[in-house]
This record gives structure tokens, sequence and C-alpha cells, in this order.
């Protein structure tokens, strides 16, 4: 169960999906809906026989039940690969020699990339009073995509690189050609040379969809939405965003990318749809980053996509410590990735700090509401999400003094090391994370490492009040149903103090069915009929309430 050497020791923790078509739309809790799928009568026949002309109420029962009833036949359940990595990277920056082998595997062919970091800035009052710093951020950006987008037939980095194992403590040296394709890139995504300030916004538009806006957009189908006669808005469009998501800046720079459509690599529209990865989800707060990626194909099926940042640092808010959150939908399934910082330190107690940093990210994280409709509800808190995955440094320990854990250490005896993580003692306990799963350890703790070095930190420290006693600090933890991990392991990369963590899933998405999508693209002009039906005691009544539903 020890891993040698060098060896990725990757670990399963499979977990059996839940039966297909459980997370298929829902039937409608109107009475009236219910009412209207139920069989009728003896009296009810003989007064639908009696009589040769139907009323509104029973014409509008007998369309909308079968327009609007979800049934299980409306969706069926696709797979699909999800790769995600996080990595503490003691606020140094990369160079274009760095080999991201060990937090971006090359034969990995996932669908999407959840790819998180800490401390990619010195934690200092500079970066956390001030401004932070962005250099670093745009940098990692450009790496990862010279990894995913990497032709095929070109083994060569776009830097003009060889990559090497690690950078040697005499690398301070940044590449002049990282320089320079950071700086070709922000003048191609700008037009002009830009502020450092700017560098990251501009850097990430070159690897962004040209029609990013669409991102945001609601992407309900009406079959989807409607679940009841009041909340079905037959004159309103099918998608709908809320103005404040999407501005009139995001509007502008799609026409001017499109107008710079000759231009070289990095805004031309032809050249993005080159990429087999687009960047849709790039944040930094501080030293925490995240970049989200998705397969160029399913772009189109992304929708509601928000972002949302909880400081929990200095003061219990400024961003040194905290979290960004990304949410998401993809074809009819919500998605929310964390990536975390929690509180530092391995005094005895420390670890209920990081449990209210948790409490509290779970509590004060709100995504803002772009759909408008009623009748399908898109989270707004983490934890209403379908799909939940928390990567980062957690900061929590081992809690064993350093000699006993360096005896355990020795004998790669990780399950007795474990048993004393304080993570699994905390959730066990029930005091954090409950209801959450993590794949089983089968790798050596994550940190503290002394640099460009395999040796922990506690081995050269001068003093024990310098001395960290090795944790599995880094975490990928997970919720919901229709989630199995395939891998979980640690990068062997000596970049930082920390080793990267990645994982692995396979993770069922809820897809409407073609019937479904064609029925949803008439539902307008069928519905609309009813107009021409004459009006019983509730005379306007329909008319009033399409009106309604365009003032809403």
């Amino acid at each position: 169960m020890a891993s040698t050497g060098g060896e990725k020791m990757k670990g399963c923790g499979p977990k059996l999906f839940k039966a297909k078509g459980k997370k298929t739309a829902k039937s409608t809790d109107n009475p009236s809906c219910h009412a209207a799928t139920a069989e009728p009568g003896p009296s009810s026949s003989k007064a639908a026989l009696s009589s040769p002309l139907r009323t509104l109420s029973e014409v509008r029962s007998m369309h909308l039940s079968h327009f609007l009833a979800q049934s299980s036949n409306n969706t069926t359940t696709e797979p699909i690969r999800i790769f995600v990595s996080t990595w503490n990277v003691g606020g140094k920056t990369p160079t274009a020699a760095l080999n991201l082998d060990d937090f971006l595997p090359p034969d990995d062919k996932s669908d999407i990339y959840v790819l998180g970091f800490q401390e990619i800035v010195p934690l200092n009052a500079g970066n956390v009073l001030v401004i932070e710093d962005n250099e670093p951020a745009a940098r990692w950006l450009v790496l990862i995509n010279q990894a995913l987008n990497r032709p095929a037939d070109i083994d060569a980095n776009v830097f003009q690189h060889e990559p090497s194992p690690s950078v040697d403590s005499s690398s301070s040296r940044a590449s002049s050609s990282l320089d320079t394709s950071l700086s070709d890139l922000s003048k191609t995504a700008s037009g002009t040379t830009i502020f450092q300030k700017s560098l990251l916004k501009a850097i990430s538009k070159s690897f962004m969809p040209v029609r990013r806006k669409q991102l945001k957009a609601c992407n309900c189908s009406v079959e989807m939405t409607k679940t009841s006669y009041r909340d079905a808005c037959f004159r309103c469009p099918k998608a709908y965003a809320d103005e404040t998501d999407s501005s009139e800046e995001d509007e502008e720079e799609e026409v001017k990318d499109k107008e710079k459509s000759r231009d070289s690599y990095g805004s031309a529209p032809a050249a993005r749809d080159q990429l087999k990865y687009n960047l849709i989800a790039c944040k930094q707060m501080v030293g925490i980053f995240v970049t989200v990626w998705v397969k160029k194909e399913l772009v189109q099926h992304i929708g509601h996509l928000r972002k949302s940042c909880i400081g929990r640092g200095i003061l219990g808010c400024l961003g040194n410590k905290g979290c960004i959150s990304v949410s998401m939908t993809l074809h009819q399934t919500s998605f929310c990735f964390v990536c975390s910082h929690l509180a530092s330190g391995q005094k005895e107690g420390d670890e209920f700090r990081r449990n209210s940093d948790v409490l509290e990210i779970l509590r004060l994280t709100m995504f803002s509401r772009i759909c408008r409709r009623s009748g399908r509800k898109i989270p707004e808190k983490i934890l209403e999400h379908d799909k939940v995955i928390w990567l980062g440094d957690l900061n929590y320990r081992i809690a064993l003094s350093y000699a006993d854990t360096k005896k355990l250490l020795m004998e790669n005896n990780w399950d007795a090391l474990f048993e004393k993580d304080q993570l699994k003692i905390e959730r066990d306990a029930g005091r954090v994370f409950k209801g959450w799963n993590e794949g089983k350890i089968y790798f050596a703790p994550t940190y503290k490492y002394s640099f460009n070095s395999d040796a922990y930190a506690g081995e050269t420290a001068t003093s024990k009040k310098k001395r960290r006693t090795p944790a599995w600090c880094d975490r990928i933890l997970w919720r919901g149903d229709g989630i199995m991990q395939l891998s979980y392991y640690r990068g062997e990369s000596r970049f930082s103090d920390h080793r990267p963590v990645c994982g692995t899933f396979v993770v069922e998405v809820d897809v409407l069915n073609k019937r479904t999508k064609r029925r949803s693209s008439n539902a307008d002009m069928r519905i609309g009929a009813e107009e021409l039906l004459p009006m019983g005691k509730g005379k306007g009544t329909a008319r009033n309430v399409s009106s309604k539903c365009e003032l809403s």
C-alpha cells in the first residue's frame, strides 16, 4: 500500500451510481396538474360527452398536462470525465521551464478540467491589503493553455523550452520567451500594451469562447422550467439572463473580438476555434486562483456561470485565506467547484478554526440569480447544487508529535497515520463536511517539503518552532449522487513545498432527450392557440396571465 520511489499511487474510491433517471425532471406540485393526468370518474366522463364544447379550464388542463408534465422520459444520463487538481505553489512564479506533467498529466483526456492554486503570490501586506499581483496568474494561465491545447504532433512547448523535472534553486531567471508570449498575448487581446493589473483579464480572453456572454445566460429549456400554468410564460424568451450578469462591456468586447478576426494568435475567433479546450472561468483572490476549462464541444451546453469569493483571512474577511467558488450548469445538471485555502497552524485546536472556515464559506457563499423562471430553481448556495467538488489546501494536520509521525512515515504505515488525520477525525465526529466523500489515500503526506527536495522540511529545520510535522494538507472532496472517483494521487514536482494532488471523476449528467427538445422549441406556437378559445367566467384570464409573465 505504500508508494515507492517516485511512483504515483493511484487510489480508487469507487461508488456505484444511483439508479438512472433519479435526477430527471420532477413532476409538478400543482394539484390541478395531477388531477389532469388522473383517470376521470364516471360523472366527469358523462359531462364531457354531453357537452359539445369543452370549457377553457378543461382545454387548459388537457394541453398543459400533456405539455408540462415532467416524466422520466424527458432526460437521459450521460457520463462526463472531470479532472481536478490543487496545488499550493508557495508564492513562486513559474517559468517556461516548469514541467506541468505532475499537475496536469499529458495523457489525461477529460471533458472538464478544474485547476486550483493557493499562494500564487506571496501573502504579504502589499498583495493582501493593497492590490494583488496578477502576473503570476497570467503566467500559469499561459502554461496551462499550452499543456491542454498543444497540437498532437508538436512536442515542444510554445515557449521553445525543453521541459525539465523541476526548477532548481538558481532558476530565478524568468524565461524571456515566456515574457514575450505574455506581452504578445496582452497586445492581441486588447489591441495595445496594457497595465499590469489588467494583464490576467486580457490574456484570459485569448482562451475563452468568442461569445463568452452566453456562458452566463440561462440555458433552461421551456419543458424543464414550467411546472404549473402560472409559471408558464409562453411569451417570454426561452433563455433569460439577468442584465446585471451580462454587462455592456462584455458585448463591446465581443464586437471588438469579431472585428479583429484577422489578428494573430490570441483574440482571433478563427484561432480560438482551433482550441481543443476553452477557458470558461478564471478568478483570482490574492493567492487563491482557480480556472475551469471545458472541451470545445461542451461549451454550448454550459450556462448559469457565476463566481463567488469569500475572504477568511486577516480580520476574518481578507483574501489571504478563504475560497473562490464557481457555479454552472452543464445540460440539466448543476455543478459547484470550490477552491479554498483554510486557516493554517499546527497547534492543538487550530482544526476548529478550519472547521469554522468551512462552515462560514457554506453559509456566506451566495451566487447571483440569473434565471428568473420560478419553475426550476437554479442553485444560489453551494449545497443546493447537484454535484459539488471541493479542492484546495485545507491545512488539516496530523494529530501526532513530529517523532511519532516520522516513525510511521519510515514504516510507510499510511493507515495508522491516517487515523490521526485531523480532517478524518473531524468528519467522523460530524463537525465538518458531513455527507461528503473522499477517496482512499494511498500517497504520502503532501506538506511540508524542503525546497527542490524530496525530504520533509522537518529534517532540516534549525529549531522545533520552525519544524512542521508532515501532513495531508491538500485534499479533494465531493458531494452528490452519480459521482465515481477513478483516481486520487499526488504529483512529485519539487517546485513548491507542497506536492500537487489530483483526482479524476466520472460524473453522470442529465441531458434532455431529442423528443423533449423538439417539444420545447415549438412550445410558444402550440400553446398560443388558447387565446382563440372563448372566455368563461374568468374573463380575460389567459390574457392576464401572459401580461403578468411579461412583467415578471
